[in-house]
């Protein structure tokens, strides 16, 4: 399967060019964000691999404010165990997920990694990406499924939820005030 995405972020001025390609060891995420914050133009590519379970084990950004450039490059194994440039970084140990701040694709690992039942809720340990603050950091979130198309999406202590609404694939259709995907005619 082969998916191009194109999503339209609300809350941060952007737009977002995501290619999903699957294959049998796994998915392999390639994306480009442009957009504007507090005046400032930035532009986010990123790289995401997953394994067949659509667990993360590698990501890469690239992350451009006007002059300044950031880059981040992480592998993962299938116990959440990170490294970076070969060494361990304990304090991500038992993330599987991650979340981009700037991207609602990020929403979409989980979604597909926990398979979960209408009306089941697993609380999930997630490497958080804030792009704009430029912090990686741990959290917990809770993914409740509440319908076959909608997930609530709580961070934990709960100062966040949202009901995602996502298609056949497990893509964001909808973030609530955040994202909606362009459809192309």
């Amino acid at each position: 399967m082969q998916k191009n995405i194109l999503w339209a972020g609300i809350e941060y001025d952007s737009l977002e060019n995501c290619m999903i390609k699957s294959k049998e060891s796994g998915v392999e995420i390639n994306s480009v964000i442009i957009g504007s914050y507090k005046h400032e133009i930035y532009r986010v590519s990123y790289l995401i691999k997953t394994n067949e379970h659509w667990a993360t084990v590698f990501f890469e950004l690239e992350v451009q404010f006007s002059d300044r450039k950031l880059m981040y490059s992480y592998n993962c194994d299938r116990e959440g165990n990170w490294t970076k440039n070969g060494s361990a970084i304990d304090e991500f140990k038992g993330c599987i997920d991650i979340d981009i701040s700037l991207t609602p694709f990020t929403n979409s690992l989980p979604i597909n990694r926990l398979k979960l039942e209408i009306n089941e809720r697993r609380q999930i340990k997630v490497l958080y990406i804030d792009i704009l603050n430029q912090e990686i950091k741990p959290v917990l979130q809770n993914y409740t499924r509440i319908s076959d198309v909608e997930y609530k999406f709580e961070n934990v202590p709960n100062d966040f939820e949202a009901i995602i609404s996502i298609d056949e694939d497990g893509f964001v259709v909808n973030y609530p005030n955040l994202f909606v995907r362009q459809e192309i005619s």
